[in-house]
């Protein structure tokens, strides 16, 4: 028994996943310059097309239409304009990645958690976006995944939205140079402005986003518009036309 354990306590000893994970955090944290910056984005576009179009959706295809299926496309829309926050760092220099491979991180349950890869996502709408997101996460949680499912990633997502989440900083995916997290969705209180400037208090879906980068790669005023573009895609973009 070591000095930090007591008489009653239960020692787990970390299974194999669970080292793993434990090895790469601390690495990633020891080479990248975490920094975390986030946003409060309004997703009361992306809630009408899930309440006008969810039942339908999930009669089709089985599932339901999650934010994160939103999220994934929003985000890759920003790397298309951002695109230095698709790169890794290589020897004194950023290694900017022109195909989007978009990691999920999948929890288990069990301990631990995967983070499969969506290759050549700039070419998904928001049906496939979600169908894929679909197939990469029951491949994960039934242990179906292969190499090429693992690898190959240029920038994840990390979601723990559905848990409620109110801010999340997540630590970067290896070699990646940023990661995003979405945290949980809820109906507020918001000031909405007419073109006429006249302001008035509405109730709309909000949540948070965040981004852990590493500012070796790209600077702060760089990952605000980058989340900025992401805040204006889930808010201006014509979801229901890609249903």
């Amino acid at each position: 028994m070591s000095e930090s354990t007591n008489s009653g306590d239960e020692v787990i000893p970390f299974t194999k996943m669970r080292r793993t994970i434990a090895r790469r955090m601390v690495e990633s944290k020891a080479i990248s310059a975490h920094t975390l910056m986030g946003k409060e984005v309004d997703y009361e576009g992306v809630e009408l097309v899930r309440r006008e179009h969810g039942a339908r959706f999930r009669g089709e295809e089985g599932f339901g239409l999650s934010y994160l299926a939103f999220c994934a496309c929003a985000t890759v829309e920003a790397l298309i304009a951002f695109p230095f926050i698709n790169a890794s760092v290589g020897d004194d220099a950023l290694v900017v990645h022109h195909d989007i491979n978009l990691g999920i991180a999948v929890d288990l349950e069990i301990g631990g958690l995967v983070v499969p890869v969506i290759h050549s996502a700039r070419d998904l709408k928001l049906r496939n976006m979600a169908l894929r997101i679909r197939e990469v996460a029951t491949k994960a949680r039934t242990g179906r995944l292969s190499m090429d499912d693992l690898s190959g990633g240029t920038f994840t997502i990390s979601n723990a939205g559905p848990m409620g989440t109110t801010f999340t900083g997540a630590i970067i995916n290896q070699p990646e140079v940023a990661i995003l997290a979405t945290d949980g969705v809820g109906r507020r209180p918001v000031v909405i402005e007419s073109s006429d400037g006249i302001e008035s208090i509405a109730i709309h879906s909000t949540g948070m986003i965040t981004v852990n980068f590493d500012h070796r790669a790209v600077d702060g005023a760089y990952v605000a518009r980058f989340l900025s573009k992401i805040g204006e895609t889930l808010r201006d973009r014509n979801w229901a036309g890609e249903l």
